[in-house]
């Protein structure tokens, strides 16, 4: 993929008590990702953006949730996560990402 193309994969960073918990046991980070990338897609965007080197990738689709707004029932979008586990002694520090 191209420059331009692989810099819009990675939508955000998806941080919750178990992703904090994987990140500090298992040095493995979770990313809220385009629906059409694949793992080499999401291995290339994470080792250009933030250069670290990438040890393995998971992919995992997450259903949209059903909504009622007053009596119209609607549903959500169905969104993608990649588990993306890094090389021992890599680490990604989101505070000084977003100040530079």
């Amino acid at each position: 993929m191209k420059r331009e193309q692989l810099m819009n994969v990675l939508i955000a960073p998806h941080v919750t008590e178990k992703t904090s918990l994987a990140m500090q046991n298992h040095n493995q980070y979770t990313f809220r990702v385009r629906r059409d990338a694949t793992k080499t897609d999401i291995r290339q965007a994470v080792e250009l953006m933030f250069e670290v080197k990438v040890k393995g990738v998971q992919i995992v689709n997450e259903p949209g949730k059903k909504r009622r707004f007053g009596r119209i029932t609607g549903r959500t979008q169905d969104w993608k996560k990649a588990y993306v586990s890094l090389v021992q002694g890599q680490s990604i520090d989101y505070e000084a990402r977003a100040k530079a």
